[in-house]
């Protein structure tokens, strides 16, 4: 049952989480339109087009900052409890710190299973469609983006086909090249079992190549180890038409691992990625008790300012932190379920120190 000092910081707390996230994801979009705005106009995308883009990329945005809203808006609520003596006021009626964390801890687990909802359901499909838009309106892309591994490319004479591509490898795995002339009729044809890009050329590995002998109107077949062509692509554009994890379910990206792990490829990468769709929706419950400890702090004197800088510099620490433990799990340096857990369990031990030294 709620009290109601309860039910006072939840208000209070959600009031100024609001503020925070209204201006953060205004921030970001004002910074993101002008930044993109002038590709949109060179195309000749409609002015609906573009702002249909910005709208489905604020969940995205929201699931990005949420955590660091929820730790700026406890930091804001208490620091005006501390200016205002309230805090001081509580501890002499005999409130505990512990007291205070109850409503504390409760949304940052509502923010917790919202954020979870939203990486969930909301994100993978706003951010396929604002992709979508970016890479085949504005970038103009011909290339077919699907949820399986397979990637369509149409160059001038050309249709390329590619299996399976590794993002952190930058490698091609059974690479086909389908050549044809002004009445696109078959004139060649490259299969390659691997490929990967040097020096602005794609270099293409045991090949099986079919050219068309217009004479006898027959194929002729040859063989290559290795064989490097020319094609206006390369690894930063796959990595654009290839479908990010982000964009992708716990589930979906689940059953895409079995896929491909069952075709034979690795699927480290992903496997990380699977962990941090658990692992980064508790950073709210983290970030919840890492700023009362901050708040609650011995030296209370320093006022607001500095317990938020305080607090966007532990945010800070933490995305640099779990970037290079998520980059070891890349790599296989360690195992994905450390890499990813790893900022969360320290993080969390950083945040209870100073509950009880608060205390």
């Amino acid at each position: 049952m709620m009290t109601l000092l309860d039910r006072y910081l939840t208000r209070e707390i959600l009031k100024y989480f609001s503020l925070v996230l209204a201006l953060v994801v205004g921030v970001y979009l004002v910074v993101d339109f002008f930044e993109r705005i002038d590709n949109f106009m060179e195309v000749g995308v409609p002015f609906s087009r573009a702002v249909t883009y910005f709208i489905h990329k604020v969940p995205f945005i929201v699931s990005q900052i949420l955590p660091v809203g929820v730790l700026l808006a406890i930091l804001i609520c208490f620091g005006i409890m501390i200016k205002h003596n309230e805090i001081i006021a509580l501890k002499s009626s005999g409130i505990s710190v512990y007291s205070l964390l109850r409503p504390v801890l409760s949304i940052g687990l509502i923010f917790t299973i919202l954020l979870f909802f939203l990486q969930e359901i909301v994100v993978p499909a706003t951010l396929a469609r604002a992709n979508a838009i970016w890479i085949q309106e504005v970038r103009k892309e011909h290339a077919v983006l699907t949820r399986e591994q397979n990637i369509w490319i149409r160059e001038k004479r050309a249709i390329i086909h590619i299996r399976h591509f590794n993002p952190s490898e930058a490698k091609l795995f059974f690479i086909t090249l389908n050549y044809f002339d002004d009445q696109f009729n078959l004139v060649r044809r490259l299969d390659a079992e691997e490929g990967r890009f040097e020096n602005g050329q794609l270099r293409l590995f045991k090949i099986l190549e079919q050219t068309l002998d217009t004479d006898n109107d027959v194929y002729r077949i040859n063989h290559h180890d290795e064989l490097a062509v020319i094609v206006d692509l390369n690894a930063d554009d796959l990595k654009t038409v290839a479908k990010d994890a982000s964009e992708m379910g716990f589930r979906e990206l689940l059953e895409y691992i079995k896929k491909i792990e069952g075709e034979g490829y690795s699927a480290r990468t992903y496997r990380v990625d699977l962990q941090a769709k658990i692992a980064f929706p508790f950073v709210c419950v983290i970030m919840s008790i890492v700023g009362l400890g901050i708040s609650l702090r011995g030296n209370l004197k320093e006022g607001m300012p500095v317990g938020i800088a305080y607090g966007i510099g532990m945010a800070f620490s933490y995305w640099v932190f779990n970037s290079f433990c998520t980059s070891l799990g890349y790599g296989e340096m360690l195992p994905s379920v450390i890499a990813v857990w790893l900022a969360n369990l320290i993080f969390l031990c950083v945040g209870l120190i100073a509950l009880i030294n608060a205390e």
